[in-house]
């Protein structure tokens, strides 16, 4: 680690020669294509001679040079050029058309990852600002020595990922959109890869891990090396989809020099709206989604495949615009075999996609298809201040397609936020991390399944409710006075008597002044009825209906008068129609009552005490789904003592007269 993080602080001193021709949020694009190239030409140089042999030997035959050569170079990729580091620098003169044609040599796949970096671009602008060499004599001569002797791939990996924190960091982007702390990817895979799904001596096992927010491709890599440790005989085959250019060609890279098969890393696409595997299942998912990230650029996409109910990816419904969490969550369940094949998920997300989004919405309805299928084996809230870009609350899910039969509709929640340590030195809003006795400590609770201080076990209808609405009688007062008078400009179809739409100028003001008469006629006829108080819809509504008898006005124009007219009143008669007593939309309520509970008991228990002559309208009820994980583990704080608080406060009072005292 120590070695991982010196290269990173050379590498990272090599920015300084960008200052001026080059912004700060810009020097990702030079230092990161950069860092690949010089790992490239470390990996490729013992083999060299070799290679350039090859080459003579095949470069005039026809026929596919890949076949002929990466048996030669060792791996899947090559470079057919004279060239190397130490080589371009021998020629500062022709640096720039050199360094163009030993890019152009390497193999296609390689060729392919630097169009991504448009390090061609990069090299003119280098060229021209003469920073070009120096830039190269640096990286050679500084000791990044990056030979795969002195850089092992699995600290390569890191250098990648710490290089783009740090350079978000200092472009104010979110690092953690591309990659995730290492221990909480330890934590996944603990999580997810159970050791009794690898305890075989078999030979030939291949098993399929995806990420559709790959990142750099830590927690692909991550996965891999934890599956190789619980049985080295299996192969493990990597898949992954990147959105953005340069942070796809880095995994790309460093997938292709770790010897995977690179294809299955696809890019620079959107997952939610360009799934570049859409008839691919695998065994494990593995993934940190964007998070709090808008879906609009997806929208159309998201929307059609929607329509396609469950036969697409997203048939159990759509959040809102402004995070796709939920969509990441049924686009990995919809990458779960089908043919009664095994395989499980481990996602991290915030708090959002727990409790956001009330019963009817998209987000309580994806809930509910989650839970109701049965998909979620537990859920485990992870501490604050534990990634790069966020200090929130962060939680990981794990779900299965095939729960052992303990967990059958139950899911396990996991209370983890204790288990970390202080870092000596924060990184971003990192100031935590896991040990491994604490990554240790939460995957026991978790195999275990036991309810304790950490853990609870709850079945998956704890989670659910009806949301039920509850009427009460409409019941007002009527009367005709200045102050309720006034009600009437509120009224649409009042205020629109003195509105013309005359473009004319002199009409529009005569039929504006004709206007505000019949108000005031109105007004007047009203008056008539006198001040006194009415608690007695059909009473009341003859007297204004005499009153207005002249005006012919609309039934529904002198119903908005009558109302303008009233007032709440717990001692007015019921307002009636032909249906019954009416229910008063401003008293209108909703209780949540648990699916464990009878309905009818809940509603004679906790509402017809407090209110005798509400009733509940089945029509509009509606069952959602939320997971409140502070409910589930709260523990009650005694307040302080009055006395001890009393005390404080004439502490401070004291301390405060004596510094006025002081001044004065």
């Amino acid at each position: 680690m120590d070695n991982f993080q010196d290269k990173v602080g050379l590498i990272w001193d090599l920015a300084d020669l960008l200052r001026g021709p080059y912004k700060r949020n810009e020097y990702q694009k030079v230092i990161l294509p950069f860092t690949v190239l010089r790992r490239f030409d470390c990996v490729l140089k013992d083999t060299k001679p070799a290679v350039l042999q090859k080459y003579e030997q095949y470069r005039n035959v026809t026929g596919d040079l890949d076949d002929a050569i990466t048996p030669v170079s060792g791996y899947d990729f090559y470079n057919t050029s004279k060239y190397d580091f130490e080589e371009l620098l021998k020629d500062p003169t022709h640096i720039k058309e050199n360094l163009i044609h030993y890019v152009d040599s390497f193999s296609k796949n390689v060729r392919e990852i630097f169009d991504y970096f448009a390090i061609k671009q990069q090299i003119e602008r280098l060229s021209k600002a003469d920073l070009l060499f120096k830039l190269l004599k640096k990286f050679t001569e500084s000791k990044v020595d990056l030979h795969p002797n002195v850089v092992s791939n699995q600290e390569m990996g890191y250098i990648f990922e710490e290089l783009i924190r740090k350079f978000s960091e200092q472009s104010n982007e979110e690092a953690g959109d591309h990659f995730t702390p290492r221990e909480v990817v330890e934590l996944m895979t603990h999580l997810m890869f159970l050791p009794e799904d690898f305890d075989t001596d078999k030979k030939g096992i291949i098993r399929t891990v995806y990420d559709p927010a790959c990142g750099t491709g830590g927690m692909l890599t991550g996965s891999k090396n934890y599956i190789l440790e619980l049985n080295p005989n299996i192969k493990v085959v990597l898949f992954g989809q990147e959105i953005q250019e340069e942070i796809y060609a880095t995994c790309k890279a460093d997938m292709l020099i770790k010897g995977e098969e690179s294809d299955k890393i696809q890019g620079p696409l959107s997952t939610l709206s360009k799934d570049q595997f859409p008839f691919k299942k695998f065994d494990y998912c593995i993934s940190n989604p964007p998070y709090g990230r808008k879906w609009e650029l997806d929208q159309e996409a998201v929307l059609e495949e929607a329509e396609k109910g469950y036969d697409g990816r997203f048939g159990a419904g759509t959040p809102r615009i402004n995070d796709g969490q939920l969509l990441f969550l049924q686009h990995m369940i919809s990458k779960m075999h089908v043919d009664g094949q095994k395989s499980r998920i481990a996602v991290i997300t915030n708090g959002s996609p727990l409790f956001t989004g009330d019963a009817g919405s998209g987000e309580s309805n994806i809930r509910k298809w989650l839970i109701e299928n049965d998909y979620i084996e537990a859920i485990i809230a992870l501490p604050n201040q534990l990634f790069y870009n966020t200090p929130i609350s962060t939680y990981v899910w794990v779900m299965s397609n095939e729960k052992n039969p303990e967990r059958k509709d139950k899911i396990q929640l996991i209370d983890g936020t204790s288990f970390f340590k202080k870092m000596r030195k924060s990184l971003g809003n990192k100031r935590n991390e896991l040990s491994k006795d604490h990554i240790e400590n939460i995957v026991e609770l978790y195999k275990n399944f036991k309810e304790n201080e950490y853990s609870k076990i709850f079945e998956s209808t704890e989670f659910g409710y009806t949301k039920v609405t509850v009427e009460r009688p409409l019941q007002l007062n009527f009367k005709v006075n200045e102050e309720r008078l006034e009600n009437l400009y509120s009224i649409k179809a009042f205020n629109d008597l003195s509105t013309s739409k005359s473009k004319n100028p002199e009409k529009k003001e005569q039929e504006e002044a004709e206007g505000r008469r019949k108000q005031e006629k109105i007004i007047h006829a009203l008056e008539k009825i006198g001040n006194e108080t009415y608690k007695n819809w059909n009473t009341f509504e003859k007297k204004v209906n005499l009153a207005l008898n002249d005006f012919k006005l609309k039934p529904a124009f002198v119903k908005s008068i009558i109302m303008a007219l009233s007032e709440h009143d717990d001692t007015a008669e019921y307002v009636k129609d032909k249906k019954g007593v009416k229910a008063d939309s401003n008293l209108r309520d909703n209780e949540k009552i648990p699916l464990n509970e009878n309905i009818e008991e809940y509603f004679k228990r906790e509402v017809l005490p407090y209110y005798n002559d509400a009733w509940m309208d089945s029509k509009k009820d509606t069952v959602g789904y939320e997971i409140n994980f502070t409910k589930y583990f709260y523990k009650y704080s005694a307040p302080r003592d009055l006395e001890e608080i009393k005390s404080d406060i004439s502490k401070v009072i004291s301390d405060i007269e004596e510094l006025l005292g002081d001044g004065l």
